[in-house]
C-alpha cells in the first residue's frame, strides 16, 4: 500500500521546500485535539490548554473534525490555486489570503472530506452542485452527531459565512497561542527548508526525498515518487510543481496531499525522534501477523527473557521440534528474532527493541 506521485516532466525549478504558518497551525490544532498522537508535545499541549480562553476552546470543538483525525487540506490552500505553482505565504495572514482564493466548491469539498467520505482523488462535482452527493453528505453528517449535522447544514447553505467563521477562528488562535509558537518554530523550519533546497540543487530530488524520510522513494526511470503508507492514493504534478512542507509539530505524521487537481504536497516532520529506517507497511503487517498467533505469543514470552534452542522450546511447550521451527520461521521472517550459534546449537531470542516499537502494551504483556 502506498501513495504515488507521478512526476513525469517535472522541472527541477518547480520543486519547492517552503514552511507554511497555516499548515503548522492546523497541526497545532490537531495536537491539541489528539495529544495521544503526539506524546512528545505533552508539555506544550498542557501549557496551551491551561491558558486557553473557554470561549475559544468551545469554538475549537465546534469544527474539530477539520483537524482531529488528521488536518484538512484547507490548511494548505496554496495547493488548490490553479496553475500548480503557488507556494505558502511567509506569514499566517498571507496564507489566509490564499485560503480566501479557494472557490466555494473547493472549500466545501475539502471541509467535508473526513466526515462525509466525499470523493478525494477523483474528478467530479461536489455536494454544492450534485444533489445526491449533498443528500449523502448530510446523511453521513447526521450519523456523526448533531454538532456535525448543524455545521454541515450551515456549510452547504452558506459557504461564505462558514469561511468567515473559520478565518476569524484561526486569527483568534493566532492571537491566543499560535503567534508565540510560530515565532519559536519558524527558524527551525526555515533552516530545514534551506537544507533540503541545497540538496535539491546539488544532489537532486532523490537525495532530498531521502532526507525527508526513508519511506519516500524516487523511481527516476518511471518518473514516480512512492510514499510507503497504510493507504492508497495517486496524483500527478502534470504541468504544475511539487511542494515539500516541513512541520515541527507533526511527528509521527508524514502526509501526502493528493487531492484531484491540486498541487501535490509532502508534509513531513523535522526534528523528530523518528527511527533512521522505519519499517515498511509490509514489514509491519508481517510483524503484527506473526505476533497475533497465541502459540507464538507464548514462545515470545520465553524468548523475551532468554535465548532458547528449538529443542528447548519444544520441551517447554509440549510440541514437536518441527512445529516449533515453523513458528520460529514466521517470527524470524518478520524480523523479530536474533539468532546466534553456540557450538552445534542455534539459540533464538526475541529482539525486544523491535517489539517495543510496535507497542508497549504487547511488550508489557509478554514480560508480565
Amino acid at each position: 500500500m502506498s501513495v504515488r506521485i507521478d512526476i513525469a516532466g517535472l522541472r527541477p525549478e518547480r520543486v519547492a521546500v517552503v514552511p507554511s504558518p497555516l499548515a503548522e497551525l492546523g497541526m497545532a490544532l490537531h495536537a491539541l485535539s489528539e495529544p495521544g498522537h503526539h506524546p512528545g508535545l505533552q508539555g506544550w499541549v498542557t501549557g496551551v490548554s491551561a491558558r486557553l480562553d473557554s470561549h475559544l476552546a468551545d469554538r475549537m470543538c465546534e469544527a474539530d473534525f477539520l483537524w482531529r483525525t488528521t488536518f484538512s487540506d484547507l490548511f494548505m490552500p496554496f495547493a488548490g490555486i490553479p496553475g500548480g505553482s503557488e507556494i505558502p505565504g511567509a506569514t499566517l495572514a498571507e496564507d489566509l489570503e490564499l485560503l480566501d482564493k479557494l472557490t466555494d466548491e473547493q472549500f466545501v469539498d475539502t471541509a467535508l472530506e473526513f466526515t462525509c467520505a466525499l470523493p478525494y482523488g477523483l474528478p467530479g462535482p461536489g455536494p454544492l452542485a450534485d444533489a445526491e452527493l449533498r443528500r449523502r453528505a448530510l446523511e453521513l453528517a447526521a450519523a456523526r452527531g448533531p454538532q456535525q449535522m448543524r455545521f454541515a447544514e450551515r456549510l452547504l447553505a452558506d459557504p461564505p459565512r462558514i469561511r468567515g467563521w473559520l478565518r476569524q477562528f484561526l486569527e483568534d488562535c493566532d492571537e491566543a497561542f499560535f503567534a508565540e509558537t510560530w515565532s519559536r518554530l519558524r527558524h527551525q523550519l526555515t533552516a530545514d527548508a534551506r537544507h533540503k533546497t541545497e540538496l535539491l540543487r546539488h544532489k537532486g530530488l532523490a537525495e532530498a526525498l531521502a532526507s525527508v524520510s526513508p519511506v519516500v522513494t524516487l523511481d527516476e526511470p518511471a518518473g514516480r515518487i512512492t510514499v510507503d503508507k497504510l493507504g492508497e492514493g495517486r496524483t500527478a504534478t502534470a504541468d504544475g510543481g511539487l511542494l515539500l512542507v516541513p512541520t515541527s509539530l507533526g511527528w509521527p505524521h508524514l502526509m501526502v496531499l493528493h487531492r484531484y487537481d491540486w498541487q501535490p504536497v509532502l508534509h513531513y516532520p523535522v526534528g523528530s525522534p523518528e527511527l533512521a529506517a522505519p519499517p515498511s507497511v509490509e514489514q509491519l503487517t508481517l510483524r503484527m501477523t506473526a505476533l497475533s498467533h497465541p502459540v507464538r505469543m507464548r514462545i515470545c514470552r520465553n524468548l523475551a527473557r532468554s535465548a532458547y534452542t528449538t529443542s528447548e522450546l519444544a520441551q517447554v511447550h509440549g510440541m514437536t521440534a518441527p512445529e516449533i521451527s515453523r513458528h520460529l520461521s514466521v517470527l524470524k521472517k518478520a524480523g523479530l528474532l536474533t539468532t546466534r550459534r553456540r557450538g552445534r546449537y542455534v539459540l533464538h531470542q526475541l529482539d525486544v527493541s523491535v517489539v517495543a516499537r510496535l507497542g508497549s502494551d504487547f511488550l508489557e504483556g509478554i514480560l508480565r
